[in-house]
């Protein structure tokens, strides 16, 4: 490569000489011997310099400054420096001369850079509002002693290219045809910019058969400015959907990229899905919506449906709608394109139903002792939930009766569900019965002032309950055909209540022994002694008798045994006996003490 000329030209151009120069660019080499550069039939052409001169690098637009001995420092007795350039005919032009004992130079120019020149206090060259036009040779020529020597610089004008733009795109791209995608365009630049293409980020790399691009530069014939422009011919496909191309600027001052853009790609439908559009599970009498999806784009807008072997085409419209579907309406349902009845789904529909018919219904009346048979039969899509409740209590199992109590009279309550489908039946049942006395009780009441009596009967219709005595603190209830009734009284003496039950069936009666209630006097407190006495006095007298009966049993005992022993009694004994009876008579028929 050519020392200091680099920075000059574009990426990807390389100088290997003097007199040849090779070119290569988005994969295609175009060469031009001497003179410049080719790309796409047009030609650029660049200064040809000498591997001793450096280059230096100036901004369109801006002031180029163009060193003198490198930017080295100025020698010892300098007496002035002169500025010349090289003229597109090849032939030398002066620009300006600047004595060393003056303050201003001396512009000897006389075409475009009469008023563009000027030189700095390091005497380097001042190019205003640089321009294409400055890419050439300059000369700084500096006289000193008895020395004359020479500076050549080449200079070379870089402008940075607009941010690359995507035009002529495409409306849309079509699964496996090469399509004109768009065409990338970066202007004003020098050097030209260099254009690549993305998807996604990362570079597309032509093949010729599914991905072309074609480069072309062009050169506006005012300012010199070259515009870069690239084709792009793309292959798209199904997995193209969504992705982002974009333009990629590459150039030595700056990389830009343009906006991001995203296409339609057409492509044939690979499958049909079939979809069953309603809430929870399907019963009698819903409307059922069969909805069929394609995944081609543009998707398919019109289809046949197979309803159980009937097809229906249905014109632009995805969807159909079954009325009112039956248990007959279960089945095998199909939907297909237009045009390919391959592409196809299916779905299976299960229409739910639920029959129930229970006997006995409604009130049932039935006698105590009674049976009763439930009778329960449905009929339903799918096994059911069955509950049964009484009285708004949850039973474990269905309700079997034997022989009728009271304690089975109810509310009957049957829920059965299927798959969203609830239906229930109810019966009361109503047992009957003449009353009966189950048990008839008293308690001494919590004061002990009052005996509390209760009676307790079964029967329904509920039963009457009669007292054969006035009482208070009446309480009764009922539940279950069991009837509890209790009264509290005050028994003067001792006597027999009778409890009698009766309801439209018949009577019960039973009666109870009931003793007076004695209500003692209390002793005043304090008075403790006279209780005391009475208490003593009572014991006494009762042990005194008890003793009184045992003496007097003893003698008769002795007696009995004495008149059984005759032979040795004497006649006074017998008459001693007598007055022993006599004394002993008198002793009996005394009052007690």
């Amino acid at each position: 490569m050519v020392s200091g000329y680099q920075s000059a030209f574009p990426k990807g151009i390389e100088f290997f000489g003097l007199s040849h120069v090779v070119i290569y660019l988005q994969q295609v080499c175009f060469t031009r011997p001497d003179e410049g550069w080719t790309m796409g039939g047009e030609f650029v052409q660049y200064p040809r310099a000498h591997s001793s001169i450096p280059t230096i690098v100036g901004l369109y637009g801006e002031t180029i400054e163009v060193p003198c001995i490198n930017g080295g420092a100025q020698p010892d007795g300098l007496m002035f420096t002169k500025w010349k350039y090289m003229k597109d005919d090849n032939t030398a032009g002066d620009l300006l001369v600047k004595q060393a004992h003056k303050e201003e130079a001396t512009i000897q120019a006389s075409d475009g850079y009469r008023d563009r020149v000027s030189i700095a206090p390091n005497s380097s060259l001042l190019i205003a509002k640089g321009t294409l036009e400055d890419q050439r040779l300059f000369t700084c020529m500096q006289v000193w002693g008895g020395n004359v020597k020479e500076y050549p610089v080449q200079v070379s004008v870089h402008k940075r290219p607009s941010p690359p733009q995507i035009k002529d795109k495409a409306k849309e791209l079509e699964n496996g045809k090469l399509t004109t995608l768009g065409t990338c365009i970066a202007s004003d630049a020098n050097p030209v910019a260099i254009l690549t293409w993305t998807k996604d980020g990362q570079p597309l790399v032509p093949d010729d058969k599914t991905i072309k691009i074609t480069g072309q530069v062009t050169k506006d014939p005012s300012t010199g400015l070259s515009k870069a422009s690239s084709l792009l011919q793309y292959t798209a496909g199904k997995e193209d959907v969504g992705s982002q191309f974009t333009c990629v600027a590459t150039h030595p001052l700056v990389d830009q990229e343009s906006a991001p853009e995203t296409f339609t790609v057409h492509y044939p439908t690979e499958k049909v899905n079939l979809q069953v559009i309603n809430k929870g599970a399907i019963k009698e009498g819903d409307d059922v919506t069969l909805k069929c999806q394609a995944d081609g784009n543009p998707p398919p807008t019109s289809f046949n449906f197979y309803l159980k072997d009937q097809k229906v085409p249905v014109m632009d419209n995805d969807t159909y709608t079954l009325r009112g579907v039956t248990r007959e309406s279960s089945g095998e349902y199909k939907c297909s394109l237009l045009d390919d009845k391959k592409k196809q789904d299916t779905q299976e529909i299960i229409v739910h139903y639920l029959d129930l018919s229970v006997s006995p219904s409604g009130r049932v009346l039935k006698n105590f002792g009674d049976t009763l048979v439930v009778m329960v039969d449905q009929n339903a899509s799918v096994d059911a939930q069955i509950s049964w409740t009484k009285d708004n209590e949850k039973l474990e199992k269905e309700p079997v009766f034997g022989e009728l109590t009271y304690a089975d009279a109810g509310l009957y309550v049957l829920e059965v569900s299927v798959a969203g489908i609830k239906k229930s039946h109810s019966f009361e049942l109503d047992v009957q019965g003449k009353p009966s006395i189950k048990f008839l009780t008293e308690k001494l009441s919590s004061d002990g002032n009052s005996k509390v009596l209760i009676c307790v009967a079964e029967g329904s219709p509920e039963p009457n309950v009669q007292w054969s005595v006035n009482g208070t603190n009446e309480k009764t209830s009922y539940s279950s055909g069991k009837v509890t009734h209790e009264i509290t009284v005050v028994p003067s003496k001792n006597l027999t209540v009778h409890c009698t039950v009766s309801n439209s069936l018949g009577e019960d009666s039973r009666d109870i022994f009931l003793q007076s209630v004695i209500v003692e006097k209390k002793e005043p407190e304090g008075d403790t002694s006279t209780g005391n006495d009475q208490a003593k006095l009572i014991v006494g007298i009762v042990v005194g008798l008890i003793l009184a009966a045992a003496i007097v049993g003893l003698i008769y005992w002795l007696y009995m045994k004495n008149s059984r022993q005759g032979s040795w009694k004497t006649r006074e004994k017998e008459m001693g006996t007598s007055e022993e009876e006599k004394k002993l008579e008198e002793n009996n028929h005394k009052p007690d003490v």
